[in-house]
């Protein structure tokens, strides 16, 4: 019985996947496996690097109870073709420009017999994630935000990700929308945090973890999150109120710093009048494995091909 899917995370410099059980809708927490890729290696490389996880995975399920591969990729990407857009613009897989990945990674696995191998954005599958087996699967209308090194997010209505419309930015996402003479991406980010703090003390951090460590005895630490709380609450709040928000979910290495910038966020929400539920992540990875995943569930697949044609 083909009942499994294999959900597969690609990032800038790591593959991890996990295999989900379609029927049960379950994770196989025993199918985890990941490795270090390099971005910048030919084609044959990569599409080694990541073949070479999911065999792992498929070994640890048995191949022939694999129906499908769904892949949550970071853009630039042909989701619909499963074919790589990415140029080098943002510093990863330049070489694999115009590659299918669908047909080199059916050749490279040379499995017995045919699966689906389906793709969507990578924070829109944290969202799908979310929307259908996190916090966020008894609300109508969400907002994903994934803190980190960029800046994520994907609006979902009903189960299905919205990416064109009045109500949301163009592609249906955040990273590209302006903020403070300069794109979110960089504000509402790891170097946006780690370069505002060097700009108030000098001092030039290794990454968020450290800021944080760094609250309890520095006044500037304490303030950045603050004002990173309050900044989001001000970006955030024409798009809540156009989308017409229940729950904001939020992820990414940042998001653990919540406690620190939360209540920034929800005070200056309750001043615009704004109620919204701000819940952080409990699936965290695992978001993007199931949201991926659920790819391979044909009926589910066809209710959001539309949003992917023009994403």
């Amino acid at each position: 019985m083909k009942n499994i899917a294999i959900g597969v995370d690609v990032g800038g410099s790591h593959i991890s996947c996990m295999g989900f059980n379609l029927e049960s809708r379950q994770l196989l927490l025993d199918s985890y496996a990941e490795s270090h890729v390099n971005s910048h290696g030919s084609i044959n490389e990569v599409i080694k690097s990541w073949g070479n996880v999911i065999k792992k995975s498929i070994d640890k399920i048995g191949s022939k109870y694999v129906a499908g591969i769904g892949f949550a990729m970071p853009g630039p990407f042909d989701y619909v073709n499963g074919i790589s857009c990415f140029t080098g613009q943002n510093g990863k897989y330049e070489h694999t420009y115009g590659m299918n990945v669908r047909e080199r990674l059916l050749e490279f696995l040379n499995l017995s017999h045919p699966i689906e191998i389906r793709f969507i954005n990578d924070a829109t599958a944290f969202a799908l994630g979310e929307a259908k087996f996190g916090k966020a699967k008894s609300y109508k209308s969400m907002l994903s935000v994934t803190l980190g090194t960029g800046f994520g997010s994907a609006f979902i209505k009903s189960g299905v990700p919205v990416s064109e419309g009045e109500e949301v930015p163009q592609d249906g996402c955040l990273w590209h929308v302006p903020f403070e003479n300069e794109l979110a991406d960089d504000y509402f980010s790891t170097r946006g945090l780690i370069n505002r703090f060097k700009q108030k003390t000098g001092h030039k951090c290794g990454g968020v973890k450290e800021i944080v460590g760094l609250c309890a005895t520095n006044p500037y630490a304490k303030e950045l999150f603050t004002d990173f709380g309050t900044k989001m609450g001000v970006f955030l709040t024409p798009w809540i109120k156009k989308s017409n928000i229940d729950i904001i979910v939020l992820g990414g290495n940042i998001s653990r710093a919540y406690p620190l910038f939360g209540e920034a966020m929800q005070s200056y929400f309750k001043g615009e009048g704004i109620s919204v539920e701000i819940v952080v992540s409990d699936l965290k990875e695992k978001s993007a494995f199931m949201g991926s995943a659920v790819l391979i569930d044909d009926q589910l697949y066809n209710t959001i091909l539309p949003v992917l044609q023009k994403m």
